[in-house]
């Protein structure tokens, strides 16, 4: 129940039914139970709106996920038809749709790598539990059940599922969950303004982190290894950008061990980095893609995992003599998800707008990068539309703020209260707004993140 001292919503609000009854997701549920909800009640465009009617530009499209913004009538049209239609089918057995076909051959023809395949299903946590699981069933099908094991990053995010939730680098993940699991490993991460050593250049840097995989590898044995997994940008981990030359001299480690490169696109697919997929912006040769998010602009919920021919062939062939592929989910191919995903990725198209947002985004990285003189900022770093600014006590030692100052919330707050949603991430601003906003409007947004720095910064002298 909640503490009827701090709940000082009327009874009946959905404030109040929300304190009462709703168990929330990746949230301080003690804070939450003082503070109480912030109600969404209607977004349209890059804008959202309150309960109480108060507008807010929203920079986070949502969850990193809401690419065409919100209210996208042609959505709605496509999935109404689709439920009149089809409402659900199923690919178990051997059954299709129209949508998940013509889905899956659209997806083919995008991704840049030799996809054979296209694996449904709902979240980008799940498609990662099914890489893990593909690369079980890949391996004991080619008589290696010992390489097994897979690398991920610190800092890294690849979802919250038991498999998923151990690739994912991030403590609070981790803690009181008995998780990573056995069998996932984590290196470096690869922010340089947080990682360097004394006056390691960046080549310097990348070619450290390079010999620290490179020793795991050698440690572990490269025959008890079979993938790492990457975001090309790490989101939740707090915007990290790859130094230049970090991913091909990665992915040549890779190669000369026969370890796959599972590519997570959940957040920079679709146009995030001003490409189409966040491989093409770091020079990526992805084995297997994780696809989510904004592939249906979150519309509805639907995932997708990108399966080359010699793993699906492999795993085909020991299906046969299991007598059937012991993994999918109810919604795997759902119909309205699958057609409306679908459309939306023709409306991108139809739009142009990948160049649209790495138009826009340049110009959203050149306003930032002028924050990078304000007295909290420490670093600016992003590409495309999708960026943070990392707050810190002291510009010259980089030293952070103490933890219990959460100056990063505090930042995140002021922005709320200028009608602008971020995310803090510690005390990195994340900033990811939808790939329609418009120049004008990447001005509202960095001028509110500047009054917010501004007022923040008072507050603390």
């Amino acid at each position: 129940m909640a503490d009827p001292l701090h709940n000082e919503f009327p009874p009946g609000s959905l404030e109040a039914r929300d304190l009462e009854h709703v168990f929330h997701p990746t949230t301080n549920l003690k804070l939450h139970q003082q503070v109480g909800p912030m109600v969404h009640a209607r977004a349209q465009g890059v804008y959202l709106w309150d309960g109480n009617g108060k507008q807010y530009l929203e920079g986070m499209a949502g969850l990193w996920c809401t690419a065409l913004g919100y209210g996208e009538e042609e959505l709605v049209r496509v999935a109404e038809q689709q439920m009149r239609k089809l409402c659900y089918s199923q690919l178990f057995a051997g059954k299709t749709n129209e949508p998940s076909v013509l889905l899956a051959e659209k997806l083919k023809a995008m991704v840049p790598m030799p996809a054979d395949k296209v694996f449904f299903g709902l979240s980008g946590s799940d498609a990662n539990d099914t890489q893990v699981k593909l690369l079980w069933y890949y391996n004991n099908a080619m008589g290696r059940p010992e390489k097994k094991k897979i690398i991920s990053r610190l800092r890294g995010y690849h979802g919250v599922t038991v498999a998923a939730g151990s690739l994912t680098g991030l403590p609070a993940f981790h803690k009181h969950f008995d998780l990573p699991i056995q069998g996932v490993l984590h290196t470096g991460c690869p922010h340089y303004y947080r990682g360097a050593q004394g006056a390691e250049s960046e080549i310097e840097f990348v070619d450290r982190l390079v010999a620290e995989l490179e020793d795991l590898i050698s440690r572990e044995g490269g025959d008890t290894i079979a993938a790492f997994i990457a975001e090309p940008v790490m989101g939740a981990g707090g915007v990290i950008v790859p130094p230049a030359g970090y991913f091909p001299k990665v992915q040549a480690v890779l190669d000369r061990h026969d370890i796959l490169f599972i590519d997570d696109e959940v957040i920079c697919g679709f146009g995030r980095t001003g490409r189409p997929f966040g491989a093409q912006t770091f020079d990526i040769k992805p084995t297997t893609m994780s696809l989510a998010k904004a592939i249906s602009s979150a519309y509805l919920p639907i995932s997708a995992v990108m399966v080359p021919e010699f793993m699906y062939e492999t795993v085909a062939e020991l299906s046969g003599e299991v007598g059937t592929f012991g993994h999918g989910f109810t919604y795997s191919g759902h119909p309205v998800c699958a057609a409306v995903a679908l459309r939306n990725i023709e409306l991108m198209e139809e739009r142009d707008i990948f160049t649209h947002a790495g138009l826009v985004g340049e110009k959203l990285q050149e306003r930032l990068a002028v924050l990078a003189d304000h007295p909290l900022v420490g670093e600016v770093r992003g590409v495309g539309l999708i960026a943070a600014v990392e707050l810190v006590q002291n510009k010259d030692t980089r030293s952070p703020f103490p933890a219990e100052q959460s100056v990063g919330a505090q930042v995140a707050a002021r922005c709320e209260e200028h009608g602008l949603i971020l995310r803090a991430l510690g005390d990195s601003i994340a900033i990811c707004p939808p790939l329609i906003i418009t120049a004008d409007q990447v001005d509202e947004l960095v001028n509110k993140l500047e009054t917010a720095l501004n007022e923040v910064l008072s507050t603390i002298r």
